[in-house]
């Protein structure tokens, strides 16, 4: 099985979280290269990634990335971007807008369009007229795939025979999916739906926002105050058994806490998706391709995760 990991850019214009400042732009750059170096060739973002002055920064910045690449490198990246399914985007247009800017701030680059999250739960009428405009674009002649993000095993079969009455298969679908995350059984269900559909699955969060990165032997003073402060000091003293087991393989095999995490996922088949902002993040990351687990230490991992009386929160908006 060949390993695949994807770039993930939720943190590239994100303020409230992640505390973006364009002057880090440069930085992200060069992190941006170092991931095409080392084999992330998916490349994931979203309308709605970008906060306050900054929507949409993401994407600009990705499609700025692209036009500096080095002819023959343009062709290996696949860009994946979401279309949030706000209230008001309605009808069987309501993604043309959209999409069109999307495109447009990705410099015309776009390789598939996944649907942000799933509006079954409040307004299932509004989801499938969105599908349908994406199928009219694709009628159109704009060159992309279909994907859905944070969606349930049930609704993910209903789109698959709705496609398929369009002419269209889904091409990925991505879900919460961690050793902290919450809802595995159910995500279990939808990967074993993508692997029977020859769907890529692809996990977000593998990290749960750095939190299975920390030492469990080191208490760090978390300095000043923001959302994702708070989910580390949160989720310090529940995560600790588990921090401990996987700093033990980590420990063992040479390699860091966030290598064992991540190979978490591959050992599944799973693509994660991981936030980077740093080259030296994007070099440790890439680690992952030159080992597996073993079967013990997924079990172990495993056993630990199970073992967990809190974990990360459900999406809201997940389908059943």
């Amino acid at each position: 099985m060949t390993k695949k990991i994807a770039l993930g850019t939720w943190s590239w214009g994100n303020q409230l979280l992640w505390k973006y400042n364009p002057a880090s732009d440069e930085e992200l750059f060069r992190t941006y290269q170092e991931a095409l170096r080392s084999g992330f060739t998916l490349i994931d973002t979203a309308d709605s990634y970008g906060t306050g002055q900054f929507s949409g920064r993401s994407e600009r910045l990705l499609g700025n990335f692209y036009q500096m690449l080095p002819q023959g490198q343009t062709n290996k990246i696949k860009i994946v971007t979401k279309l949030a399914p706000y209230p008001w985007r309605l009808g069987r247009n309501g993604f043309t807008g959209p999409f069109l800017n999307s495109f447009q701030r990705l410099n015309n680059k776009l390789d598939i369009v996944q649907l942000h999250w799933s509006t079954a739960k409040y307004n299932p009428f509004q989801e499938i007229q969105l599908l349908n405009n994406l199928c009219d674009l694709i009628d159109r002649g704009y060159d992309f795939r279909i994907g859905l993000s944070n969606i349930g095993p049930n609704r993910l079969r209903q789109i698959i025979k709705f496609l398929s009455e369009r002419n269209q298969k889904i091409k990925s679908v991505q879900v919460q999916f961690s050793l902290l995350a919450p809802d595995l059984e159910k995500q279990a269900k939808v990967k074993q739906i993508c692997e029977t559909n020859n769907i890529d699955f692809l996990g977000y969060s593998p990290l749960a926002f750095g939190i299975l990165c920390k030492d469990p032997n080191h208490i760090q003073k978390i300095k000043g105050f923001n959302l994702r402060n708070l989910i580390l000091k949160t989720y310090e003293k529940p995560t600790l058994q588990l921090r401990k087991c996987i700093h033990e393989i980590a420990m063992m095999r040479s390699v860091s806490m966030a290598q064992v995490a991540i190979n978490w996922s591959c050992y599944q088949g799973v693509i994660p998706i991981i936030g980077l902002r740093k080259t030296s993040q994007v070099k440790d990351a890439s680690g992952v391709l030159s080992w597996d687990l073993t079967q013990s230490e997924f079990e172990e991992l495993e056993d630990a995760s199970k073992k967990l009386n809190r974990r990360m929160p459900s999406n809201p908006f997940s389908s059943n």
